[in-house]
């Protein structure tokens, strides 16, 4: 893993670029559950990250770009992962909040936020510390 720079040095990061398409999916969790796992996660918590990445990808690719790209961002800080997904979409707007998605997402990562860029490019993070039961950050 990398360092960013202009950063910390206590901060990692892993960054990966996929078909912004559902059967691409399958990477992306095992990626959260092998850096969750290498911060020392619980079994449940690792599976709690690898469902919410899973939900936050479906819901971005609802209304992603047909033949964009997904990128998927994990940074390692101490006992936490932040994982932000992002895609550019058709109409560039945020997820509702009041969804059965959305309240899934808080459930199982803690944090969830979600942000859309200028260009439409709509991103939603997820940040999950160790030891934190369901739902809390």
């Amino acid at each position: 893993m990398s360092q960013i720079a202009g950063e910390p040095g206590n901060q990692d990061f892993v960054e990966v670029r996929l078909p912004a398409a559902g059967a691409y999916l399958s990477v992306l969790r095992t990626a959260t559950a092998g850096l969750a796992a290498r911060l020392d996660f619980t079994l449940d918590e690792i599976e709690d990250l690898r469902i919410a990445v899973d939900e936050a990808c479906a819901i971005l690719l609802q209304q992603a770009v047909p033949g964009s790209v997904l990128s998927c961002v994990f940074r390692l800080v101490e006992d936490a992962l932040r994982v932000t997904v992002s895609a550019p979409t058709t109409d560039g707007r945020a997820p509702e909040r009041d969804t059965f998605a959305w309240t899934v997402l808080s459930a199982l990562a803690g944090e969830v936020d979600s942000t859309v860029a200028e260009d439409r490019t709509v991103s939603i993070s997820l940040h999950k510390k160790r030891g934190a039961g369901p739902g809390q950050p």
